[in-house]
């Protein structure tokens, strides 16, 4: 009896996500590399352009000038990130939902009014200071979900009278007092000035990321695999770990050259780092993508969109007022002028240019950590070089444009692509 070696061979069975003939080759390193690259050209960039921008920018300051690229500086300069940093991770949540917040400087401000009257002219507790100050920027942030929510008042009209009240608030709560000085003994100025990490801590810390990196790819794929999806191959998730372990390594010895990586930066990170798994790892998360991306489907599908807002608002205040109080421990005072100056358009500016649209409902925690670097980092060269303010913000200008240029055109590719 004759077959055919159709009859006697079955037909592979292709992954439920490949069953389109022009994804059934993406398997391996090469089809990772030939997704990614399909992904950038259907404009969906990701943080590529910011760490593209990042290594122009650090390119032509290091020729500019050769200490730009020094460890001491670099240790400075991650230092000098930490505070506003820290606020512009509460505006990557506002700006996720397609909100905005102008008030997060004069939240800080006042955050840092309340610490210095409580703990030193008081005498308060340190810490139930610093808990009295986060808890008045939660506290704005749950006031601003209620208007909006219940009188329908845009965020930027809301926030806008916010940043003007609370600058006055912060004046009332200073009582004319100018500047308090935060004492160098107290743990907060030990914290933002003097503490670091030890370096055998800081190497430790490297290979636990890099380990962490491996095991969470490696589950994901496993978890993928089960579902009948296709995943990335174990290799390239070995090759990512080992190329976070070398460049984390190289980047932490290089610090340690200096006085290495202060705590004060450490915990910016750890926020970033619990930030990004609230986002992606919770149902919370998931639902201020669904908010921000469409407002009315999410609503629909079950979604409590009320107290998305006011979660949001709510965050971003607290975060403010958290980095109002890293900004004056780093200074040691809290003075009138806290959380004026270019605090309130830094912030905003970091979270855009990290990669933040603008549009709602695409960027990442990290987003924070990349734009204040770029921000900082342009501050760091351009007073290395002894030129005035007026410079950075021009330059600081620009760069936002072209970021949110970037995010347009991006968008738009992504819509003519079918990936909005």
């Amino acid at each position: 009896m004759n077959s055919t070696p159709s009859m006697l061979t079955p037909p592979k069975q292709q992954l439920t996500d490949r069953q389109d003939e022009r994804l059934q080759n993406r398997d391996g390193i090469r089809g990772a590399i030939a997704s990614f690259v399909d992904k950038v050209r259907g404009g969906d960039l990701g943080a590529l352009p910011v760490i593209i921008g990042l290594a122009v920018i650090w390119t032509v300051l290091q020729i500019l000038n050769r200490g730009f690229l020094s460890s001491a500086n670099l240790v400075n300069l991650l230092m000098e990130s930490a505070a506003v940093g820290v606020i512009a991770l509460g505006i990557v949540f506002v700006l996720l939902v397609a909100q905005i917040d102008l008030s997060v400087g004069s939240v800080s401000g006042l955050s840092s009014a309340i610490l210095g009257v409580l703990f030193v002219s008081n005498g308060w507790n340190v810490w139930a200071a610093v808990a009295i100050a986060v808890l008045a920027g939660m506290t704005i942030g749950f006031v601003y979900g209620q208007i909006f929510n219940r009188f329908g008042v845009p965020s930027f009209v809301i926030t806008l009278a916010g940043l003007l009240s609370f600058l006055g608030l912060q004046l009332f709560v200073l009582k004319g007092k100018g500047t308090i000085n935060i004492p160098f003994d107290s743990p907060l100025v030990w914290f933002a000035q003097l503490a670091f990490v030890p370096a055998w801590l800081s190497y430790l810390f490297v290979v636990l990321a890099a380990g962490a990196l491996f095991a969470i790819g490696y589950s994901k794929a496993k978890a993928r695999t089960a579902a009948g999806l296709s995943a990335e191959p174990t290799q390239l998730i070995l090759v990512k770990s080992v190329g976070l372990l070398i460049v984390l390594g190289f980047v932490t010895w290089y610090l340690n050259q200096a006085r290495g990586i202060g705590w004060m930066f450490m915990l910016f990170v750890a926020l970033v780092l619990l930030a990004h798994y609230a986002l992606t790892r919770t149902s919370w998360g998931r639902s201020i993508y669904a908010v921000g991306g469409n407002v009315e489907a999410a609503r629909r599908s079950g979604i409590n969109v009320r107290w998305v807002y006011t979660s949001v608002f709510m965050v971003a205040s607290t975060l403010a007022a958290v980095g109002g109080i890293l900004a004056a421990s780093r200074l040691a005072a809290a003075s009138q002028s806290s959380g004026g100056g270019d605090v309130n358009l830094n912030a905003i500016a970091a979270a855009v240019i990290g990669g933040t649209s603008l549009f709602g409902g695409r960027g990442t925690a990290f987003a924070a950590l990349l734009g204040i670097i770029v921000i900082q980092s342009i501050s760091s060269g351009l007073t290395l070089l002894n030129l005035d303010s007026s410079f950075r913000f021009m330059v600081t200008g620009l760069v936002l444009l072209l970021a949110v240029t970037l995010d347009s055109v991006s968008r738009r590719s992504r819509t003519s692509h079918g990936r909005a």
